[in-house]
């Protein structure tokens, strides 16, 4: 099958084609935040009388992790440090999420915050970290498509068919990664591992875009021209919490651009950084699919990552593939228990050999990087390993209904993939429909 080039602005975030070729639905995704619900598949800590953590299952209706987070801690009177979660999730969206807290189960239970329901809590020994989950379930419904009825119904069944035979879809980063809205999350982690912490402020709080709210755009207009932080705390919206943060800090210390990021949440810093491997490993993913090299099988020079005991891709183990190998490890791939990865380029992280090792050289040397540049001493938490993903990802559990002009679909996915990277064979559209 022939890829397709995507010509909508998610090329520029490393997305260059779609896998499939068959005519996109178009349609608008998240129209309300109930058109898009995401429960998580967790990993339970046991329970015990004694545990220092709360455990909770928390459910929000258009919250953005990390401001809810900060919403959290400060009804509870505690270092947000002290709420656990296992992954950030899409702001527009009712999702449904475990969490620890270093607080007494009667008090969280008790929190009465607009839009978030606590429920199902006990104690437990363990906390909740990063990573926690199995992955997720989905339900998502899409309006204003372009077909209706029978057509639109045949459109979802003729994309369908060439990803269950591949066995997933491509596992892009998907848009969220970047920010929905302000896309900018990879330039600011490009301009970190640079050196460039003062352009990185600049990106992140100054660098308006069309599709955010006028008040919001105006004001990073306006500091992008005057470049004044005193008075941009008295027009800056309250709501950009975090960016008042940063300016708040550069009122007080002009000019230390690096102490202004590390004000900023850990997880974030990480994220910029983060952010920027996904935009190179999305180029990396887009330029395989385009040279028309397997995704679901592997060659010679391929770097396979294993299965853990839990079933998910080791990220931090792979085995080579060469001509002794190759038909062992063919089988393992086609049989689910491994997968053909990409490089997410760091300071320690490992090429592949042959055709794929030239590709993911080729795009590394055309981003003007080193593994060095992935050690940032400024900003500690902004340091990174780089690892290896797997190319695609499985889906399971998959429906699909049609009513007049709107689709729903369901399905599950593991940890760390992306709902709207399998969306978007489907819409083909421009990502602000996401």
């Amino acid at each position: 099958m022939a890829c397709v080039e995507c010509h909508t602005r998610e090329r520029d975030l490393g997305f260059e084609v779609f896998y499939t070729d068959t005519p996109g639905i178009d349609g608008k995704l998240k129209d309300t935040p109930e058109d898009f619900r995401v429960e998580e598949i967790p990993e339970f800590p046991p329970e015990s009388s004694d545990g220092r953590f709360t455990i909770a299952k928390v459910t929000s209706n258009n919250w953005e992790t990390n401001r809810l987070i900060r919403r959290l801690s400060r009804n509870l009177h505690i270092s947000r440090t002290r709420i656990g979660f296992a992954g950030t999730k899409d702001k527009r969206a009712v999702t449904t999420q475990l969490m620890s807290f270093e607080a007494p189960l009667e008090e969280v239970m008790s929190l009465q915050i607009a839009g978030v329901e606590i429920s199902d809590a006990y104690r437990a020994r363990r906390k909740i970290t990063i990573g926690d989950l199995v992955g997720n379930a989905f339900e998502l419904r899409v309006v204003d498509c372009n077909v209706r009825a029978a057509e639109l119904e045949k459109r979802i069944v003729d994309t369908l068919a060439p990803l269950q035979e591949l066995g997933g879809f491509p596992n892009y980063f998907g848009i969220q990664r970047f920010g929905s809205l302000r896309p900018v999350t990879h330039t600011v982690g490009k301009q970190i591992i640079h050196g460039d912490f003062e352009g990185a402020v600049r990106t992140y709080v100054a660098s308006p875009t069309s599709w955010e709210m006028e008040e919001s755009r105006d004001a990073r207009k306006r500091l992008h021209e005057e470049w004044d932080f005193e008075s941009a705390l008295r027009y800056f919206p309250q709501r950009l919490t975090f960016e008042r943060v940063v300016i708040g800090h550069l009122v007080e210390c002009p000019d230390d651009y690096s102490g202004a990021l590390k004000r900023l949440p850990t997880n974030l810093q990480m994220m910029f950084v983060h952010a920027y491997q996904s935009y190179m490993f999305n180029r990396i993913l887009s330029e395989r699919i385009r040279r028309e090299m397997p995704l679901a099988s592997p060659m010679v020079g391929d770097l396979v990552l294993p299965m853990t005991k839990d079933w998910i891709p080791d990220h931090d183990s792979f085995v080579p593939v060469n001509e002794e190998n190759i038909d062992l490890v063919s089988k393992q791939v086609s049989e689910g228990k491994a997968f053909v990865s990409g490089i997410l380029f760091g300071s320690e992280s490992e090429f592949a050999e042959g055709e794929m090792g030239e590709l993911e050289r080729s795009i590394v040397e055309s981003e003007g990087v080193n593994r060095n540049d992935f050690i940032v001493p400024e900003i500690p938490h902004c340091n990174s390993k780089g690892s290896r993903r797997e190319l695609i990802c499985r889906f399971w559990d998959f429906s699909s209904s049609v009513d007049g002009d709107a689709a729903t679909f369901g399905f599950k996915l593991g940890k760390g993939c992306y709902a709207t990277s399998l969306l978007r064979e489907f819409l083909k559209v421009d990502p602000i429909g996401y």
